[in-house]
């Protein structure tokens, strides 16, 4: 089993910047690679970004590139996203994810990853 804690979220000004973490407890960190998602009221669950296990190769979706960074710690047990230049289209609960199958993870495959977390909510504002 892995659980996964995000923290992070909260109320930002457009334009702003939040960093979310999320942590990781439970079977070896580095077996998985690590992505979020997000969803925002009335949308379905979209891929956001995502890092790989072992060479941190990194993937984006369109809207968020050159805005979003992410990044993991292995030896924390952790992966980030670092959000700058936020927009009120980012407003979303943010999930993390962790799957041992890159194609489950940049595909969104949703109802097929291994292990999601409970969500932070993002809020961006005028």
């Amino acid at each position: 089993q892995v659980q996964l804690v995000e923290s992070g979220g909260g109320l930002v000004q457009d334009g702003g910047s939040l960093r979310l973490s999320c942590a990781a407890s439970g079977r070896i960190f580095s077996s998985y690679h690590m992505g979020w998602f997000r969803q925002a009221p009335g949308k379905e669950r979209e891929f956001v970004a995502a890092i790989t296990r072992s060479d941190g190769s990194t993937l984006y979706t369109d809207s968020v590139k050159g805005r979003f960074t992410i990044s993991r710690d292995n030896a924390k047990n952790t992966v980030y996203l670092q959000m700058n230049s936020l927009k009120l289209e980012d407003t979303a609960v943010y999930y993390c994810a962790a799957d041992r199958t890159w194609s489950t993870m940049v595909r969104g495959r949703t109802n097929a990853m291994d292990y999601w977390g409970k969500g932070t909510l993002v809020t961006v504002s005028s």
